[in-house]
């Protein structure tokens, strides 16, 4: 019975759950950022679901009792949404992924204005050529195939 009760404690979702329902900040001063931008876009993600949702359930929900419905629960949603948005940033694993990927980015030596207009130039340039290529291959290939399709059709 002892065992049993240790391994529900020790399996992984008894601690995601335990992670979820606390309050405090995992290593508060490091990968802000993209922390920061990781949250606010999970809060976005959820806004814009409980925003769907409340157009959905007002369109199919039509009693006036049943109206308090229609917006309970995408508010639920939309709390729900924002306290997972902050937990799940200060999980200790991803927490840790995101400070890693804040570290690397500092690393990375970013191009100038001038090199990157350049750059941005080569690449609309070589997508226009390709583009005019494949369109002078697409008329080709239609042109001969037309042909060969009408003389074995005579």
């Amino acid at each position: 019975m002892g065992k049993e009760k240790a391994a529900v404690s020790d399996s992984g979702w008894w601690q995601f759950l335990h992670e979820l329902l606390k309050a405090d900040l995992y290593k508060r001063s490091q990968g802000r950022i993209v922390r920061q931008v990781t949250c606010l876009a999970i809060w976005v993600a959820f806004a814009i679901s409980a925003y769907r949702l409340l157009v959905y359930l007002r369109t199919v929900i039509r009693d006036d009792q049943m109206a308090f419905v229609a917006y309970a629960a995408p508010a639920i949603l939309l709390v729900l949404g924002f306290w997972i948005g902050y937990r799940i940033v200060n999980l200790p694993t991803f927490a840790d992924f995101l400070i890693a990927v804040e570290a690397e980015m500092n690393k990375v030596s970013w191009p100038s204005k001038q090199e990157l207009v350049r750059a941005s130039i080569v690449v609309i340039v070589l997508i226009f050529g390709l583009t005019v290529v494949l369109y002078l291959y697409d008329v080709t290939w239609a042109m001969l195939l037309s042909r060969v399709l009408r003389v074995t059709t005579v």
